[in-house]
């Protein structure tokens, strides 16, 4: 039996409907396979939208630009969505109007997740002069688990490569981020492993976690992010 929130209305979900197609356009390969699009996912606050739109393209678009096509947005939600889109730079410059990307990564992209920064969260590196990047208290990243076993970690307001991950041996099938800021990243594989990383350690892998007998289909943090589940193949979770 599944339960909600007491924020949460059932009666609402049985009368949700859709409110309209992406298309996926007609792709430049000629193989027949990876045209499948596998995994969704919104930004943390609510401002970009991703899916893969199958072979290796990943198209990242501003929400507020997906509701305006579907004729669906008023002035106050409009205006909601375009406040949450002003993001700063970590200078404190006003970063440009929020674009839409295209991003080719490479191989068929199975799992989609987004990142989020706190600024007050520390790295567990000491020696922090040595990192390669410096998030802004107001970084969004996109991690993309590709079908050869690579993590590839985009900057979303710029459609830029930041970290490539490469420790798993086989598709990267799923990821989470934990939800408390951190930018502490898991990736479930289907070489029967899951891999903790540490983006603001630039993107150390901090532990290897076994015990899936089988491949590994997701996994998910709890709200506070102290407890990590996850589920395989062989029909159990851990």
């Amino acid at each position: 039996m599944a339960s909600f929130p007491a924020f949460v209305n059932e009666n609402d979900i049985a009368k949700a409907r859709s409110i309209g197609d992406l298309l996926t356009p007609a792709a430049p390969f000629d193989q027949k396979s990876g045209r499948e699009t596998w995994t969704v996912a919104f930004a943390p606050d609510g401002s970009y939208f991703a899916w893969s739109q199958g072979h290796r393209i990943v198209k990242l678009v501003p929400w507020s630009q997906c509701l305006s096509s579907f004729l669906l947005v008023g002035n106050s939600v409009n205006n909601v969505a375009n406040r949450r889109l002003s993001r700063q730079n970590s200078d404190g410059q006003q970063k440009n109007v929020p674009r839409e990307h295209t991003i080719d990564c490479g191989d068929i992209v199975w799992g989609l997740a987004f990142g989020s920064s706190v600024p007050e969260k520390q790295s567990r590196c000491v020696n922090i002069e040595w990192h390669r990047f410096k998030f802004g208290q107001d970084q969004l990243l996109l991690a993309t688990g590709l079908n050869n076993g690579r993590i590839k970690i985009w900057d979303v307001y710029t459609g830029k490569l930041l970290l490539n991950l490469m420790d798993h041996t086989e598709i990267v099938r799923d990821l989470t981020f934990a939800p408390d800021g951190s930018l502490i990243l898991v990736s479930a594989s289907r070489d029967k492993t899951l891999r903790v990383w540490d983006l603001k350690d630039d993107g150390n892998m901090m532990k290897v976690l076994r015990g899936h007998p089988s491949w590994v289909y997701s996994s998910s943090f709890s709200p506070d992010s102290s407890i990590l589940c996850s589920v395989g193949a062989n029909k159990a979770s851990i």
